[in-house]
């Protein structure tokens, strides 16, 4: 189980391509071959498949998402489709994230991840598939994104330097409405500074509206200068949801920081060999993305379910409850916002205190989905409440292919 966990959280959490790892495994006298790990962790994708379907369950059943999407590379030949590039989409909750990897930007993806969702708000980019499935489901609200409008004005100032006056007024403009709206967020609801913080944020707004207005009726204004201003015009309604609803974020940074550790990752293995590999690394994405906006230890929860897997024979739990968060008592959190414990009896088990070497340590505890002899560890006893020892020897679930198959990234 430790082992498992241990090339999970390397590759989907810290962006290590899987040989290296191999090669920081054998430093610690344990060899595994790129089959056996290929083979496993295609073995691990249906076990994630319950917990990522409660995900999306959990995504569409709140009312405020971000979305965006990224390519990704998938090493296959799909019919009809020229080229590798695919896209990993985040749809993003508060309680919830969920990475959908397809070979289209299509409106499509957005259908089918958020299905059956009638109404609530989505915080975007200026994407068209966005505004497709918009004009398909009316309750659904866009709330575009003021950090792409700011942009816009940099890349302004940067490619005309005669117009970087002008565009950096506007820069400061925006930022003025991020002071305005962090001010107004700091009030208390219902109160005479919280109504003051409002007022002054509206005024902001029409006075934007007027030198919008006043400078797109000048016929001497540049044409870069105009279609930034168009453009915003085109999206307002959009980017002032925030100003109705401040709940609403005024950018789409949510969706985008989600990107940074797929973006990792597709830059130090170059996507994906196989489908299975593919949506194994839009699961894990997923998983670890929504563990942490719980504040939950991703080690301690795949050491605990992995755990549960092999106890039910190589399967998933039949009873997934325990491992979702928003399930989960404040006992049962607390336990596993801890770090997993570890054979080292001078360790520190208490809340997250434990060395580099805690990590390399649980290895041997045993790679039990592999086969191997193991040292069961003495758990603490808050954590005897997730996970028990590792019986001796357990079963041996995860086939050794002689070749190494399709699917092991080759950077």
């Amino acid at each position: 189980v430790s082992v498992w966990a241990d090339v999970l959280l390397d590759k989907f959490a810290y962006g290590r391509p899987s040989h290296r790892w191999l090669q920081d495994l054998a430093t610690h006298g344990l060899h595994m071959s790129a089959g056996t790990l290929a083979g496993g962790l295609q073995t691990l994708l249906p076990l994630f498949k319950p917990v990522e379907e409660a995900i999306i369950t959990k995504l569409r059943s709140e009312h405020h998402w971000h979305a965006d999407e990224t390519r990704w590379a998938v090493f296959i030949d799909l019919e009809g489709k020229v080229g590798h590039r695919w896209y990993l989409w985040v749809f993003h909750s508060p309680s919830a994230v969920y990475y959908a990897l397809d070979p289209t930007r299509s409106a499509e993806v957005i259908e089918r991840a958020l299905a059956g969702v009638e109404e609530g708000k989505l915080s975007v980019d200026r994407y068209s598939a966005y505004k497709k499935f918009a004009s398909l489901h009316l309750k659904i609200v866009l709330a575009f994104c003021w950090a792409h409008v700011r942009r816009d004005f940099l890349e302004v100032a940067n490619a005309h330097p005669t117009l970087a006056s002008w565009a950096l007024l506007w820069v400061d403009a925006i930022a003025n409405l991020y002071h305005l709206n962090a001010e107004r967020l700091k009030a208390e609801p219902g109160s005479a500074a919280y109504a003051q913080a409002q007022t002054r944020l509206e005024q902001a707004i029409k006075a934007m509206v007027a030198m919008r207005e006043k400078q797109l009726a000048n016929s001497r204004l540049a044409t870069p200068a105009a279609k930034v201003l168009t453009s915003m015009a085109n999206h307002w309604s959009g980017l002032t949801v925030f100003v109705e609803f401040p709940w609403v974020p005024m950018d789409n940074n949510t969706a985008e920081r989600a990107m940074r550790g797929p973006v990792v990752g597709r830059n130090n293995f170059r996507g994906s060999g196989a489908l299975w590999a593919g949506n194994l690394a839009a699961t894990m994405y997923g998983l670890l993305a929504t563990l942490k906006l719980s504040k939950i230890n991703a080690r301690t929860w795949l050491t605990a379910y992995l755990q549960a897997c092999a106890d039910n024979g190589g399967q998933a739990p039949q009873d997934i409850n325990a491992f979702l968060p928003w399930s989960m008592d404040a006992d049962r959190l607390r336990v596993m916002r801890a770090c997993p414990v570890t054979t080292d009896p001078s360790a520190d088990n208490t809340p997250c205190a434990t060395s580099a070497a805690a990590p390399r340590a649980a290895y041997q505890t045993g790679a039990d989905f592999i086969g191997s002899p193991n040292t069961v560890a003495t758990p603490s006893a808050a954590y005897q409440s997730i996970i028990r020892p590792i019986p001796h020897p357990i079963p041996h679930p995860i086939p050794h292919p002689t070749t190494q198959p399709e699917g092991i990234d080759s950077s």
